[in-house]
């Protein structure tokens, strides 16, 4: 009989592919976690008051139509370039910048025209820009300019 004693094998656990794993989690949202934030938007909203309040002057109001044509409180402009919009905005604010800006906006006017409408108003001098969409009407296309209703949740905020 062959009784030969055994070796026993410790038994061992690599944690080489562990340790991998772990250092792979601890990049992956060291990379993804933003530290800092930049560019955000500073939201005023409205707040309820029983004080009496004085009425605003009439605002300039800007309209983004679909076919990124703007007009200036319902005068049609020549073109869409931002020169033409920023000289319909000076004529019309010659007498002061105080006043408000609406843009009113076509759900299918692109976002580009909307920029650069809030950027003009901007350079402008407005610093209160608030923004409104325009609602669909019954009417057939062509009958009667169609009515601007807020945005839900639509923003208030200074024009940089």
């Amino acid at each position: 009989m062959n009784f030969r004693s055994r070796r026993e094998i410790e038994p061992e656990i690599n944690v080489t592919s562990l340790i991998d794993v772990i250092l792979l989690l601890v990049m992956f949202f060291m990379v993804s976690t933003t530290f800092v934030t930049d560019g955000r938007l500073n939201v005023r909203l409205p707040q309820a008051s029983a004080s009496t309040t004085t009425r605003a002057p009439d605002p300039v109001v800007i309209t983004v139509l679909e076919d990124g044509s703007y007009r200036v409180n319902e005068r049609a402009l020549a073109n869409t370039s931002a020169t033409t919009l920023r000289a319909a905005l000076e004529d019309v604010v010659a007498d002061g910048r105080g006043k408000p800006v609406t843009i009113r906006a076509d759900a299918r006017a692109t976002h580009q025209a909307v920029v650069t409408a809030m950027d003009v108003a901007g350079r402008v001098g407005f610093a209160q820009v608030n923004i409104a969409t325009i609602g669909a009407t019954a009417a057939p296309a062509g009958d009667a300019p169609p009515v601007a209703t807020p945005a839900a949740g639509a923003a208030t905020s200074p024009a940089p």
